[in-house]
């Protein structure tokens, strides 16, 4: 029988090891795994098809355990979560995420039976990601003037199938699906589209990034490159390392003592962040300074 995978995910070593002791005693999960950050936690799930998530709600590292829960809300196969809290004060919007249960640390062992009452439910319906198949089915290795070539063997519906496919990738007059200018980012369960003229910046943090409109931030799975990619075509420049800055937000570029600036985004809280020296020149030339 396939056994559930776990990661245990809580700062606190003492957690982490009772909850490893209640569990080795259950037959159907196999705990693959330890961790103290959210970070942590999703470069294992990278490697590891994870079914449930046994997690703190205050993590370190500036990801909260909801905040973790609000980035694994788009994947298609996303772990349980089990939340670990000392208090009841997150459980409504832990719920509201899809928990799978809510746990008052420490917990009674019905509380906990209950727990894994859930999570054999969960257990019935969670399916791994397919492992891809190793080769070609019936591969012919032909060689050609000093060069390997694989053949495959097709059926004629695979092979028109495969045609039709190689035909609409190589046809540049085919009609394609506009780009949007919304960004979509998930918070609390749901998808929310962002346009592009809302947001006044973008803040790197580590291989994720915070976008901030004028009354919210949202944390997303997006790397800052990819969002300079994607919005730099649409009036946003990389001012620094950090930040995505979206220019018709910005109001003023002031010059600080030793040959430093910044500049001041609208609203009614007005941001300041820093331009690197080696893109003053450049953002000047595009202001029209």
């Amino acid at each position: 029988m396939a056994k559930l995978k776990s990661l245990l995910l809580h700062p606190d070593p003492t957690v982490r090891t009772e909850l490893r002791r209640r569990l080795e005693a259950v037959p159907w999960i196999q705990i693959l795994g330890e961790a103290v950050s959210a970070f942590e936690a999703l470069e294992l799930l990278e490697s590891i098809p994870y079914g449930v998530f046994f997690l703190g709600v205050d993590l370190p590292g500036g990801v909260s355990g909801l905040e973790l829960a609000q980035m694994l809300a788009g994947r298609k196969r996303k772990p349980g979560l089990v939340f670990i809290a000392a208090s009841e004060t997150k459980a409504y919007q832990a719920f509201e995420m899809g928990a799978a249960d809510y746990l008052l640390w420490p917990v009674s062992e019905d509380r906990f039976q209950k727990t894994l009452e859930r999570l054999a439910d969960f257990k019935s319906r969670f399916r791994e990601v397919p492992p891809p198949p190793e080769a070609w089915p019936e591969a012919e290795e032909v060689e050609d003037d000093g060069e390997e070539t694989v053949q495959v063997n097709m059926g004629d519906e695979e092979q028109e199938y495969f045609l039709n496919a190689l035909k609409d990738a190589w046809d540049q007059n085919r009609t394609r699906s506009p780009e949007i200018e919304k960004l979509a980012v998930t918070l609390d369960g749901r998808m929310i589209l962002i346009p592009y003229g809302q947001i006044v910046f973008v803040e790197a943090y580590e291989d994720y990034s915070y976008v901030h409109t004028a009354g919210q931030k949202f944390l997303t799975s997006y790397r800052l490159k990819n969002l300079e990619e994607r919005l730099e075509p649409h009036g946003f420049f990389r001012v620094h390392r950090k930040y995505l800055v979206n220019l018709d937000m910005v109001t003023e570029i002031a010059s600080l003592p030793g040959s430093n600036f910044m500049l001041r985004t609208a609203g009614k809280t007005r941001i300041e962040l820093p331009i690197s020296r080696r893109r003053i020149a450049r953002l000047k030339q595009i202001l029209g300074f």
